[in-house]
């Protein structure tokens, strides 16, 4: 199966954004394996449940509290069984930047990730 990077990396930055419980919910699903991990600094969230309390904390923080949005950069690129790929942390009125990240993701040969490396750029 051929990996669209980019594809994956935008919807990877949307399910970040996303308001409705359910559709995070079924986001989640189709991005990671059900036993898929998340790693950033000292955190690890493993598992669709735990993934759903990292990102809902994030979303709840950052874009619904503080009004960013996340975006990912043009930028991907796939090699095999690994995308990686920046995202934007935004100011949506004004576009801009206030946080830069770098995602490393192992993925499986169906495109889903089997685990997530998140680094704080800036």
């Amino acid at each position: 199966m051929k990996i669209d990077a980019q594809q994956l990396a935008d919807r990877y930055a949307a399910v970040w954004n996303e308001p409705d419980p359910v559709a995070r919910r079924e986001a989640i699903s189709a991005l990671w394996r059900p036993d898929g991990v998340h790693y950033v600094s000292t955190r690890e969230a493993r598992g669709h449940a735990a993934l759903e309390e990292r990102i809902m904390g994030s979303y709840s923080k950052n874009v619904r509290d503080a009004g960013y949005a996340f975006a990912a950069v043009k930028n991907a690129q796939v090699l095999p069984g690994v995308i990686t790929f920046n995202w934007e942390m935004i100011r949506p009125a004004t576009r801009e930047v206030v946080a830069v990240g770098l995602e490393f993701l192992q993925v499986d040969e169906e495109g889903r990730i089997t685990s997530d490396f998140q680094f704080i750029v800036s």
